[in-house]
């Protein structure tokens, strides 16, 4: 269950939020949302792929942490075990919510944080503290601010980027089949990639119009990010 409430300083004055990486603490994910914006950072650790929505029918930009449900191979006992974790994940027990403000006789929208209060790393005793004793936020709230705000326009432009690989027929589903070393055989399903022959064959105008969105950067380090798979199967092999 989750209880999501609008965060403010007089209710949660007390909060605490803990920042360790663990299973327990709902880390045991072997996928992420991600964006075209943070695709730099996620190609250097994970391989990018996309997830289409069962429900919505939406497709997602994803990181990928593992091979099957609640799998995360970059978990250990000494935490995550990468130098970069995705927004999507570090935002957590956090999100954006939206709330009506009047400015001059005028309804606007104003984007605000919510928090998770059933989420396990909600705490009054153990963690890193939200606000100040005598008010204020935290640095680490105005970390999770910026976080936020970065996702909310990250995840608007991946809109945009999807819609533009759909156009162009650039997506295209396939099935990851692994043999581990101990010879047990595992098939990925239900991801979908860049599809390189029709990236290929794209005229010159269309590319330079992905160049000037930034998007033709993105497809490239979606492309390369997927030789992580093997580095994703060494994780795997070693846990035997």
């Amino acid at each position: 269950m989750s209880q999501h409430v609008l965060l403010n300083s007089i209710d949660h004055k007390d909060l605490k939020v803990i920042t360790t990486r663990s299973s327990a603490l709902g880390d045991n994910l072997w996928f992420g949302l991600t964006f075209p914006q943070e695709f730099r950072s996620i190609q250097a650790h994970y391989p990018i792929f996309f997830h289409k929505d069962a429900t919505t029918g939406q497709f997602y930009a994803v990181a990928l942490f593992g091979f099957k449900q609640n799998e995360n191979l970059f978990l250990s006992d000494a935490g995550w075990n990468a130098s970069y974790i995705p927004l999507s994940v570090r935002r957590q027990p956090f999100l954006i919510g939206q709330q009506t403000v009047q400015e001059d006789g005028i309804e606007r929208q104003q984007r605000v944080i919510h928090i998770d209060l059933d989420h396990p790393r909600v705490s009054h005793n153990d963690g890193e503290a939200l606000f100040f004793p005598y008010g204020g936020n935290t640095p680490l709230l105005d970390e999770v601010g910026e976080m936020l705000e970065a996702i909310h326009h990250g995840l608007s432009d991946s809109n945009r980027f999807i819609d533009v690989l759909i156009e162009h027929e650039l997506l295209e589903s396939f099935t990851l089949d692994l043999e581990l070393d101990n010879g047990q055989k595992h098939q990925m399903i239900g991801f979908y990639t860049i599809n390189e022959n029709t990236l290929a064959a794209l005229p010159a105008e269309v590319l330079g119009t992905l160049h000037q969105q930034g998007y033709l950067q993105a497809i490239y380090m979606a492309l390369a990010s997927q030789s992580k798979v093997r580095e994703l199967l060494n994780l795997k092999n070693a846990q035997g």
